[in-house]
């Protein structure tokens, strides 16, 4: 699902909310979950799951097309565990 396909769905089911208003939202929630991700902050959504930032180390690794070594740098990286809630209604 794209993020367009997400404000069509919000405005089916709202039909009284304007076309601006439903990305808007959209583009707050996301925005909003980035933010927090920045900052370090952990994103809990009760049911559905968390979004967190792990910290991958640095280590060595091939370049695919060369074969040579190449240093790769520590970074950190967004990291969701699904709650328990989605994780059952997938495998229903």
């Amino acid at each position: 699902m794209t993020r367009s396909e997400l404000v069509s769905l919000i405005l089916k089911k709202h039909p009284t909310l304007k076309a601006v208003d439903a990305e808007k939202i959209v583009l707050t929630f996301f925005d909003e979950i980035s933010k927090a991700l920045a900052e370090g902050d952990r994103v809990e959504l009760r049911g559905f799951g968390v979004f967190s930032v792990r910290e991958r180390a640095a280590r060595g690794g091939r370049n695919p097309r060369t074969g040579e070594f190449v240093r790769v740098m520590k970074k950190k990286v967004p990291f969701f565990k699904s709650g328990k809630l989605l994780k059952e209604s997938i495998n229903k």
